[in-house]
């Protein structure tokens, strides 16, 4: 994609709206729009927003109808991907005992049991071992892997960790134990000590693709043992069929969008078929998932990133870290109901901690605020590490800042942060690291964990403040909005909605088109739930739009929705179709506000 064919102005004249951003909006080429409608058979709306997103008539097709045809590399591109699959066929073939060692997350449980069930297919049973985050943290650990090894394992596969576990790594190759790391956070120049590293972010590597999740590079390398066993006669020789891998993409796609990455390429093409594959129904845990989060419509990326993957990560936040693993990878019915319902009720316990976790975070950030601090940084001594990932996103979606949220217990410190497109947190962990300030830590550009000594604290945040202060002034950070249309009640149709869907999955690196209501008039509205503001819009030339803005009532936002007087407001958010007995209408879900001149 090129910016060339696009200039961005303020959109509304909104400098400053009641969440401390300017609007803007990205004008595109007339002559390019044309082009767009015209060769893809596409409303000017969406022409417009492919335009302005720098989308040219010969990239956008492949943009609107992602294949794996078109976009699947050759695994072997990737560096390590020929040592990986060369062990883990002999250890297949040898019949060795292989267990898989995954992160608590949505993407470490998705890619444990993407392999769980690409091994059981061949007619092996993977064990699996899915490390408590409380206990014992993040990635691989030294008593573990030896445990693994005592236990009889030959082989053991880190998915979504492993990558900076030097120490553990070298342990278990002393024991005996062959590890393949499989992982995508950034890497060092050395690596760990394993018999095989696939990590399309090594330094070594040139796939260019760096953008995929641990689960996307999990099944690139159950695409190259596939093709290896085929190629050697293996399937002949035992008398089994080849699995259909497609059939595991619903897997690769919770996976994908939960852990946040671009969704461009290769993500977009998972996510894409992974949706189709999902609405089949042939996966019991993915079903008895759904159905315990109350999903009863076709999944989309929304669904998969606000309900589904909530419930997995619930369990390694709040719970027992092995329930998304085993829910995932189970083909008993029954025993997925149970699993998911326990899911489900953990992600009830996780609300809770974490409502009163952002409540304290908050009120520490606004009691005592730094005017000179490039991030918002804060701790406790009595919060749930499970839910400090969490937090973190709420702080950054409210400040429009880099965040990071510590639990102190014990003299040391657990820490989450997430970051703002332009400021890479991954990196600056890195950093920190390598300057002696932490115990362990590491992550990508948006999102990054750490655990440091409590002593070192302080001496950490200030690193950390002046590592994103670098990167601010180099110009990273723009608190802005960008609105990708403007539009009036009367024009936000059920139409638009579903012309506006051509440009799905939305996410990270392709994010929902925002669109703006200018010069709204609020006719009605009132608090809902736990602190939403319910409202009924209009405008000038007619039309009435339903709209609301979540976990607002105690905003600037909110308060200007109850308290409008008769004054017109801009707006500014998502549409989203609602279906309400048998008929459909539109709903606006409030990003922002502005008052109008």
């Amino acid at each position: 994609m090129s910016d060339a064919t696009s200039s961005r102005s303020l959109c509304l004249g909104v400098a400053q709206s009641l969440q401390g951003r300017a609007w803007h909006s990205i004008a595109a080429d007339n002559q390019l729009v044309a082009a767009l409608t015209r060769t893809l058979d596409i409303p000017d709306a969406v022409a417009s927003i492919l335009a302005a997103r720098g989308y040219t008539a010969e990239t956008a097709e492949p943009f609107l109808n992602p294949t794996l045809r078109d976009l699947m590399p050759d695994p072997s591109s990737l560096a390590g991907m020929d040592e990986a699959v060369s062990r883990l066929v002999s250890a297949i073939e040898n019949e060795e005992n292989v267990v898989v060692f995954g992160d608590y997350d949505v993407d470490g449980a998705t890619s444990s049991a993407l392999l769980i069930r690409f091994f059981r297919a061949l007619g092996v049973e993977l064990g699996s071992y899915i490390p408590d985050r409380v206990k014992e943290g993040y990635g691989p650990n030294a008593p573990a892997l030896l445990k693994l090894r005592n236990d009889g394992a030959a082989v053991a596969i880190t998915v979504d960790c492993g990558i900076t576990a030097f120490e553990p790594l070298s342990e278990a190759a002393d024991a005996g134990l062959e590890v393949v790391v499989i992982d995508h956070h950034k890497a060092e120049a050395r690596l760990p000590i394993a018999a095989a590293v696939v990590n399309p972010n090594r330094l070594d590597d040139t796939s260019g693709q760096g953008h995929l999740a641990a689960v996307g590079v999990t099944f690139l390398v159950i695409v190259g043992i596939n093709r290896a066993l085929r190629e050697a006669g293996w399937y002949e020789r035992v008398g089994k069929t080849e699995p259909d891998l497609r059939t595991l993409l619903d897997i690769v796609s919770l996976g994908t969008v939960c852990d946040v990455v671009p969704l461009k390429g290769l993500n977009r093409a998972f996510v894409n078929q992974g949706l189709a594959i999902m609405a089949r129904g042939k996966n019991v845990g993915m079903v008895a998932l759904a159905n315990a989060a109350g999903l009863k419509e076709r999944p989309r990326a929304f669904h998969l990133g606000y309900m589904l993957g909530p419930r997995v990560n619930a369990g390694g936040r709040v719970g027992e870290a092995s329930l998304g693993t085993r829910l995932l990878s189970s083909d008993d019915p029954d025993e997925a109901a149970v699993l998911a319902m326990r899911l489900n009720e953990y992600n009830a316990d996780r609300k809770d901690i974490e409502a009163a976790v952002l409540i304290d975070a908050i009120e520490q950030a606004e009691t005592e605020p730094d005017p000179n601090a490039s991030m918002v940084f804060v701790s406790g001594a009595n919060w749930h590490p499970g839910v400090i990932g969490i937090v973190a996103s709420r702080l950054r979606e409210r400040y429009d800042l880099p965040a990071c949220v510590v639990a102190c217990d014990g003299g040391m410190a657990k820490g989450s942060g997430r970051s703002v497109p332009g400021v890479d947190l991954g990196r600056a962990i890195l950093d920190a690291r390598d300057a002696g300030l932490l115990f362990n830590g590491g992550g990508h550009a948006m999102a990054a964990g750490f655990t440091v000594e409590q002593d070192r604290l302080g001496a950490f945040q200030t690193f950390l403040d002046e590592h994103v202060r670098q990167q601010v002034e180099s110009g990273g950070v723009q608190p802005s909005y960008i609105v990708d249309a403007v539009v009036t009640p009367e024009g936000a149709t059920v139409d638009l909605i579903q012309n506006l869907a051509r440009l799905e999955p939305f996410g990270a690196g392709n994010d929902e088109p925002k669109i703006g209501i200018a010069n709204a008039m609020v006719v009605k509205s009132d608090i809902v739930g736990s602190g939403h503001i319910r409202c009924i819009v209009t405008g000038s030339s007619g039309g009435r739009l339903k709209a609301i803005a979540f976990n607002s009532a105690d905003s600037e936002l909110g308060h200007a929705l109850l308290n409008t007087q008769g004054r017109p407001i801009h707006l500014a958010g998502s549409l989203r179709e609602d279906n309400w007995q048998g008929r459909s209408d539109v709903q606006l879900v409030i990003d922002d506000g502005a008052w109008a001149a």
